[in-house]
């Protein structure tokens, strides 16, 4: 079995995305109301207005969370197919990785 290198790449950058505490409650927030604007995201959270942004751009550029311009405001909302193929690239390798090992 094949593992497909631009897939693995992509599920990396979405871990390195989600490894960060502040951006897991974040996602998690957004998860919890579907879609949410970013003043709602830092008001409820208690956090700066700049250190939001920078979080869901690291997300957006991860293609983690989709935004949608509503009037003034942008709201956020979860791209949970882009999560289930970083996942099922993460699941492919460890099944190879592990099948190579047990062949050892």
């Amino acid at each position: 079995m094949v593992i497909d290198q631009q897939e693995l790449e992509l599920s990396a950058q979405i871990l390195r995305a989600i490894a960060h505490p502040l951006r897991m409650r974040i996602l998690s927030f957004i998860d919890g109301h579907k879609s949410i604007n970013v003043n709602k995201i830092y008001t409820s959270l208690g956090l700066e207005q700049s250190i939001t942004s920078q979080h869901l751009r690291i997300l957006r550029n991860a293609g983690l969370v989709r935004t949608e311009r509503d009037g003034k405001f942008v709201k956020y909302s979860i791209d949970y197919s882009r999560m289930r193929t970083a996942g099922g690239a993460v699941q492919q390798f460890l099944s190879i990785e592990m099948g190579a090992q047990s062949a050892a």
